[in-house]
């Protein structure tokens, strides 16, 4: 298990180095000048130039992601252009919020995703298969901004339950996570149906049977837990999913959080927490499937055999 994780760890350092050039270019090629909003109406061309220079976007693309590279293996993101704060400590203030939001969201999708999933596999074929797979299809194609609209609409507005906006109290923080955690429950209850379906045709599961185990034992005591590890990797890489996926949610409504910082400081063409937010949505991606790999390993020996 320790030459695995060694392993696992060491190809992380490519991934990461590959991941922060991809975000640095990408960066670059939005259309528009940070400088713009920083200059005063009738600034000239010579004030500009010199604002440039001191923000180092003078310098060829190589020079300044190696300097951005440098500085943040040190734990330094930079400066924002606009709000002159570190960036560090700007996505200090933001990360919590992010992170409550989309812990809550993955708990709630995983809960209910797999008691859902082992709901309809238990009753395969039956109306009550049929009743659940329609809502899952139906929470699989909602697009999760318009339910966050319409979730607004609908329990703020019309019925005044939860807050409409902002992030002053838990209660706030029921719409966005049914908003972000419905999409999660109907990935993770499909995963769950196919994989207990497909256990269930083993023929240990046979045996069980024969032996005259009660149903609901083995269906959770047995083909629950084997028809697990599918479900694993999909909650690994929805680890990342779902902070990316609170962006639009934040901005939905108004919550503060990585997602309203990068939508703010893509608006205003900051770069350096442009790259700071992206590289932390990276990184929770990365993690995840690192934490993914692990859990299998520990799940099934023969992973871990295979990758050695």
């Amino acid at each position: 298990m320790a030459l695995f994780l060694i392993r696992r760890l060491l190809l992380l350092i490519p991934v990461f180095l590959a991941v922060s050039l991809v975000i640095f270019m990408i960066v670059r090629f939005v259309p528009g000048d940070p400088i713009d909003n920083l200059l005063q109406i009738g600034s000239t061309e010579e004030q500009k130039t010199a604002m440039i220079a001191a923000y180092g976007l003078d310098r060829a693309l190589p020079v300044q992601y190696t300097i951005w590279l440098g500085k943040m293996l040190q734990g330094d993101l930079g400066e924002a252009i606009i709000l002159r704060q570190p960036v560090s400590t700007l996505i200090a203030q933001n990360l919590p919020h992010s992170l409550i939001l989309g812990s809550l969201a993955l708990a709630f999708s995983t809960l209910v995703g797999i008691a859902t999933g082992a709901l309809a596999a238990s009753f395969k074929d039956g109306w009550l298969d049929r009743l659940v797979m329609t809502l899952i299809l139906l929470g699989s194609t909602l697009p999760s901004f318009w339910l966050g609209l319409l979730m607004i609409l609908l329990f703020a507005v019309q019925l005044g339950w939860f807050p409409v906006s902002g992030a002053r109290s838990w209660s706030a923080l029921v719409l966005p996570v049914l908003t972000i955690g419905i999409g999660g429950v109907a990935l993770v209850a499909r995963v769950t149906r196919a994989a207990m379906i497909e256990i269930a045709r083993k023929d240990f599961v046979t045996m069980l049977h024969a032996k005259g185990v009660p149903p609901l034992q083995i269906q959770l005591g047995h083909v629950l837990r084997h028809a697990l590890l599918p479900v694993v990797t999909i909650l690994s890489l929805r680890i990342g999913w779902v902070l990316g996926g609170a962006v639009t949610i934040e901005y939905v409504f108004a919550r503060p959080g990585l997602g309203s910082l990068l939508i703010t400081s893509l608006n205003q063409r900051d770069y350096p927490v442009v790259q700071g937010c992206l590289l932390m949505l990276a990184i929770a991606v990365i993690l995840g499937t690192l934490i993914g790999d692990i859990v299998q390993a520990a799940m099934d020996p023969r992973l871990r055999e295979t990758l050695r």
